[in-house]
């Protein structure tokens, strides 16, 4: 057995069952085929990568290091046969596409399903960074185009598709002084957005777009935020929002994913904040027949959405 992504499998389905009969059954492998396995790695390492004398079975010290080392090499061959591809598979067209991992929540299942469906032989491989790491990897030419927010930011050495962007709301939970018992959607002067914005606050991360947007807002109103608590994900933020951790702001479409529960959304003029996507390539590098296929599919989504 040198299949890394198999033993990473086998081991994982060990750690939880503490039991090499059952961990074997869900395996559909004999038990005594996985005990001898085990028995021959470790053999093999010199050393003991299980400890199984007590339930829950755990990784021994080296068994963490052993853990690890397959972890790599499994990366390792996958990236391997990504780098491959347009040598192992010449009539596959293979785009290289960088964004961050939020808006592809939101984005990709709307762009790629019917793009692929339309384009069988196009491979699309996704690089979740951040933008500025998507921006410099594609400037780098790593990458063959970037989905992003607010192009106004991006580098002059990309060409940009812009599409319309989406309403954003401050999120108030029922738990909030501020909440408005039986009301939903807010009118813009039901609340004073600057008192607002001094409340505690749940936040994206600084490299988001969308925080770029929101550091510019506490900007224009000279306030200094009380940030309770910051993540990678706006989702995150959003959920935690929800449930009274502080008030956060967020997209509609955000907030269409999330489970009813009762908030108040107070939304937010286009003037102060309002964020458009944009689908970036270099600009002096030809854009392959497969990307323009992207990037006319990027321009005719329908990306209304309503809270």
């Amino acid at each position: 057995m040198n299949d890394p992504e198999a033993l990473l499998h086998y081991l994982d389905i060990l750690l939880k069952e503490s039991n090499f009969t059952k961990a074997a059954r869900e395996l559909y492998i004999s038990q005594p085929y996985l005990t001898q396995l085990i028995k021959r790695i470790e053999k093999k390492l010199g050393t003991k990568i299980l400890n199984r004398d007590h339930v829950p079975f755990s990784l021994t010290d080296a068994g963490m290091i052993y853990y690890k080392y397959l972890e790599n090499i499994s990366y390792n061959d996958q990236q391997l046969s990504r780098k491959l591809a347009p040598f192992t598979q010449p009539n596959k067209k293979i785009i290289k596409l960088g964004i961050w991992t939020s808006l592809g929540t939101y984005l990709l299942p709307r762009l790629l399903p019917d793009f692929l469906q339309e384009h069988p032989n196009v491979e699309i491989q996704l690089f979740e960074n951040s933008p500025r790491n998507n921006e410099t990897n594609l400037l780098n030419g790593d990458i063959d185009c970037y989905i992003g927010q607010t192009p106004e930011t991006t580098s002059r050495d990309l060409n940009y598709t812009v599409k319309q962007g989406e309403q954003y709301y401050v999120v108030i939970p029922q738990t909030s002084q501020y909440f408005q018992s039986g009301k939903f959607i807010l009118a813009p002067n039901d609340l004073d957005l600057k008192e607002i914005l001094q409340a505690p606050m749940v936040l994206s991360a600084s490299e988001s777009a969308i925080r770029h947007q929101v550091n510019g807002l506490f900007q224009k109103f000279h306030i200094k935020p009380q940030i309770v608590l910051e993540s990678k994900s706006i989702i995150t933020a959003t959920a935690l929002a929800l449930r009274g951790v502080g008030l956060t702001i967020s997209s509609a479409s955000i907030l269409t994913r999330m489970r009813q529960t009762p908030i108040n959304l107070l939304p937010i003029d286009e003037n102060l904040i309002y964020i458009n996507f944009f689908i970036a390539t270099r600009q002096k590098d030809p854009v392959s027949a497969a990307v323009q296929e992207l990037i006319k599919s990027f321009k005719n989504l329908d990306l209304n959405t309503n809270v």
